[in-house]
C-alpha cells in the first residue's frame, strides 16, 4: 500500500502550516487527490513539498523552484534538473557575494558615521 498523508500530517511533520501547504497548491505546485473535501497527498507530493522548503531556504524565488520541480525526470536521470539547479546554485551564490559585499561597505560606512559622531561629541565635552 502507498503511503499518504493528510494535510494536517503532512504540515505537522514537515513543520509548514496547512495554509502554506494549501497555496504551494494554489500555485499548482501541488495536487493531492480529493475525497470529498478532504486532499490526499501521496509520497511524491510530500516529496515535491521537501523540494519547495529547501529551495526556499536557499534563497529561490517559487518560479524557480516550481521549474526545478518541472523538470523532474527519473527517466532521464534528472540530468536537466541537475544541469539547472547547479547553475540556480551559481546564480545564488553571485547574488550572496554581491550582497555580502555591499553589507562590507555599508558597515565601513556605518564605522565613519560612528566615528565622525564620536568626533563630534567628545568636542563638545572638552
Amino acid at each position: 500500500m502507498t503511503m499518504t498523508y493528510s494535510i494536517s500530517d503532512l504540515a505537522r511533520e514537515l513543520d509548514v502550516t496547512p495554509r502554506a501547504i494549501r497555496f504551494y497548491e494554489e500555485q499548482g505546485m501541488l495536487a493531492p487527490e480529493r475525497r470529498g473535501q478532504e486532499r490526499i497527498y501521496s509520497a511524491k507530493d510530500k516529496v515535491t513539498l521537501k523540494l519547495i522548503l529547501r529551495g526556499k531556504r536557499i534563497g529561490f524565488s517559487l518560479a524557480e523552484c516550481k521549474e526545478l520541480i518541472e523538470l523532474y525526470d527519473p527517466t532521464g536521470g534528472n540530468q536537466k534538473q541537475l544541469q539547472t539547479f547547479m547553475k540556480k546554485i551559481a546564480e545564488r551564490r553571485a547574488q550572496l557575494a554581491e550582497q555580502l559585499l555591499d553589507i562590507e561597505q555599508m558597515q565601513l560606512e556605518l564605522d565613519t558615521a560612528e566615528e565622525r559622531c564620536l568626533a563630534a561629541m567628545s568636542k563638545t565635552h572638552a
